[in-house]
């Protein structure tokens, strides 16, 4: 597969390299994998948002994700 990236983006790709974190597809590869984690956290939340039960200690929890799903999936990047 080929890609084309921005300069700004294959720059930092290169610092990643030279900083022996692998090699560019390495880097590529960790960035693309930590975006499926951060979608499947955001999928996550809205599901918990979507199934809260006012009986259950734990929605708490689901309504405080639900309204921080945008920060905190912004904070796994």
């Amino acid at each position: 597969m080929t890609i084309r990236v921005d300069e700004d983006l294959a720059a930092f790709i290169d610092q990643a390299v030279t900083a022996g974190e692998g090699s560019r597809a390495d880097v590529i590869n960790r960035a693309i994998r930590r975006e499926i984690r951060r979608r499947g956290a955001e999928r996550d939340a809205q599901i918990y948002a979507r199934s809260t039960d006012p009986d259950l200690e734990s929605d708490a929890y689901a309504a405080w994700a639900a309204g921080n799903a945008v920060r905190l999936a912004s904070e796994l990047d």
